[in-house]
């Protein structure tokens, strides 16, 4: 893994030099991770100009899920308690006689700009801006080996959630319960807080549980993810609590799948973001729910669950192969519930077999 990271550092380089700043401080926890194997808490990494040296508040931790750092990095410890990494960094650039250093000016807050500035006045500060999170948007095989097996576990606690007695749980007791087999079958933790909805609150995107109780004729609509070796994926399911769906069940549920569906088969290298949201969102609006439709169809996953690119109806670019997003449409009728359908899947050309889903819990409307 030395390897890959120092090749991404060295991508980052390149794109520095050509913007003048012969180093760089990297602050996004995220990039620092994807560029030097682990971000400790309080670190930033410094992209130098004769070594690169990551900057820690504190010892990296030994714990497998929170990552190793590349080994061909220098450690740099801060001796005080209470230090800012960014402006130790900083001085570091200096050190190494650089006189210009791109920050991510999207991450540091005003007042850690202003100190890193200060401390080192003849130091050009300039934008690194999304430079590090463009870098990610395509992954690598090992990285989208562990969105697999984060999948399996999300796919494996969800199964084993649908085998027990639902009715009468809360939506809090449900998602807890989730949330630990998820650490039961060996992720790091859920990979965002884990939704579990019902009746009226069902297919709610980002419904946050509450206390309310399962009841027969439900809706129920969930929503988690695993987070493994720091990799995050999603999955979203509805069911129905009862013996049988009614009618308007039945029929909502067939048009958000429809539309699922709609949105995974456009899934392409060269494939317009918008062209995806589009795909799945007139199904939706033929329908007629055009006023119930979320902002984004979907997005990319990876160190966070909400990465580039976005697919929504304004967004900019094409996919490549080898970028994880998630398809995800739904229609929350308020009062009533509703019902949304959410997979992970990895952009692939055809020729090698089109999109690889990732969650594969079946899509099948089950009365639970």
């Amino acid at each position: 893994m030395s390897e890959v990271y120092a090749t991404r550092r060295s991508r980052l380089r390149e794109r520095c030099y050509a913007s003048g700043a012969p180093a760089a401080l990297v602050s996004r926890p995220a990039n620092v991770r994807y560029l030097a194997g682990a971000a400790p808490q309080g670190s930033v990494l410094l992209l130098g100009k004769s070594e690169d040296v990551l900057v820690c508040a504190v010892p990296p931790d030994d714990r497998p899920a929170e990552g190793r750092p590349d080994e061909h990095l220098r450690l740099h410890i801060l001796s005080e308690p209470g230090g800012d990494s960014a402006v130790t960094a900083a001085d570091l650039a200096v050190a190494q006689e650089a006189d210009a250093l791109a920050v991510e000016e999207h991450h540091l807050t005003v007042s850690r700009y202003r100190a890193v500035a200060s401390v080192v006045p003849r130091l050009r500060l300039t934008d690194l801006g999304g430079a590090v999170e463009q870098l990610r948007v395509v992954k690598d095989e090992e990285e989208i080996s562990c969105l697999r097996i984060g999948a399996e576990i999300a796919d494996q606690a969800l199964g084993e959630l649908l085998e027990s007695i639902l009715v009468g749980r809360t939506e809090r007791h449900l998602a807890l319960e989730l949330e630990r087999r998820l650490v039961d079958h060996g992720a790091d933790g859920p990979a965002f807080p884990t939704s579990v909805a019902t009746g009226p609150n069902a297919g709610r995107r980002g419904h946050r549980p509450t206390d309310r109780r399962v009841e027969e004729g439900d809706f129920l609509s969930v929503c988690l993810g695993a987070t493994y070796r720091g990799y995050r994926c999603e999955i979203g399911r509805t069911f129905v609590i009862g013996t049988s769906p009614a009618d308007w069940q039945i029929e909502l549920y067939e048009v958000v799948f429809a539309a699922q569906r709609a949105g995974r088969e456009s899934l392409a290298p060269g494939a317009a973001y918008r062209d995806v949201d589009r795909a799945a969102r007139q199904v939706l609006d033929s329908a007629g729910y055009a006023e119930a439709l979320p902002p984004l169809t979907g997005h990319g996953v990876g160190l966070e669950i909400d990465e580039d690119p976005q697919l929504g109806p304004a967004a900019m670019g094409k996919l490549d192969a080898c970028v994880p997003v998630t398809v995800e449409p739904g229609v929350h009728l308020p009062g009533r519930g509703g019902v949304r359908i959410d997979d992970t899947l990895v952009v692939r050309p055809e020729a090698d077999g089109g999109p690889e889903l990732l969650t594969i819990t079946t899509k099948e409307l089950l009365a639970l």
